[in-house]
């Protein structure tokens, strides 16, 4: 393929999946409009897209060891999404080449005594990412709003608070060097059900299996309805959301590998110049 076609091909990829980002303050967006199995990026087969998955985790590997040596971002991913719409595996795929020096993952889970003690972003602080290092939060501070809104234990009122409060954290993140990009992992109600019964019915995945998935899906809607919510409140321009129908697992990584190494790719990335003390040197 010519140099031409190929940026004509990635011109028409960044154009079909600008639809699925969020527009910063949430107008005029509905979660209703995003169709957790459609296929914006596609390729002739399902092997040619797992090889563009491979060929993009190959991408951004290189990236990520230039990212390090500019020194100038950090990089926070964050995973959102309903039980089984495939954080884990998202963080295999995208991330499967790049070198654990330049990678971390936090898989969140309910807050410790400890961390009740504090306020709600006191743990998440602590895991931010340093200059050069990619952060991928396997849920995130979201789940503060999300969870206790749904439970009832947080009013509406103190939800659009904390709302605004994540919007004020990110910001000082952004202005000070970190990249946030932020997916919302769309399932439908059907494939969830149907990866679920797969995790309850293989005793290799039933470990993965919590009765609490269960209650979870019992309040689908209200999730769905506090998800739009949130979406609106904190897509803003340092931080945008991206809603990635997740019904194919292969798909959901093709977007979202594409979009973190076209994010890198923006940057313009350098290397540090060289003491100029060892140029002409000759190691004896």
């Amino acid at each position: 393929m010519g140099s031409k076609e190929t940026d004509s091909g990635e011109r028409q990829a960044a154009s079909d999946l600008s639809r699925w980002q969020v527009p910063a303050g949430g107008k005029g967006f509905t979660l209703a409009q995003c169709d957790p199995s459609a296929q914006p990026l596609t390729y002739p087969t399902k092997a040619q897209t797992k090889a563009q998955v491979t060929e993009l985790a190959s991408e951004i590997d290189r990236l990520q060891n230039l990212f390090y040596a500019d020194g100038r971002f950090a990089l926070l991913v964050v995973l959102q999404g309903m039980d089984a719409a495939g954080k884990d595996g998202t963080v295999r795929a995208v991330f499967k080449e790049t070198s654990p020096l330049g990678v971390r993952a936090v898989s969140w889970k309910a807050p410790s005594d400890v961390e009740r003690a504090h306020d709600y972003l006191w743990r998440i602080h602590q895991q931010m990412p340093r200059k050069g290092e990619f952060m991928l939060f396997n849920r995130s501070h979201y789940e503060d709003v999300l969870v206790p809104a749904v439970g009832g234990a947080l009013s509406p009122a103190a939800a659009r608070q904390r709302l605004r409060q994540i919007n004020d954290f990110e910001r000082m993140l952004s202005e000070n060097g970190t990249v946030i990009l932020k997916f919302m992992l769309h399932i439908s109600a059907q494939e969830q059900r149907r990866r679920l019964q797969a995790r309850v019915d293989d005793p290799d995945k039933r470990w993965k299996f919590d009765a609490s998935d269960v209650r979870a899906r019992g309040q689908w809607a209200a999730y769905q309805r506090v998800y739009e919510t949130l979406l609106r409140a904190t897509s803003t321009r340092w931080a945008p959301w991206t809603v990635v129908p997740a019904d194919s697992k292969i798909h959901r990584n093709l977007i979202i590998a594409t979009l973190v190494r076209d994010k890198l790719a923006s940057l313009k990335l350098c290397y540090p110049p060289g003491d100029p003390e060892i140029r002409g040197l000759l190691i004896q």
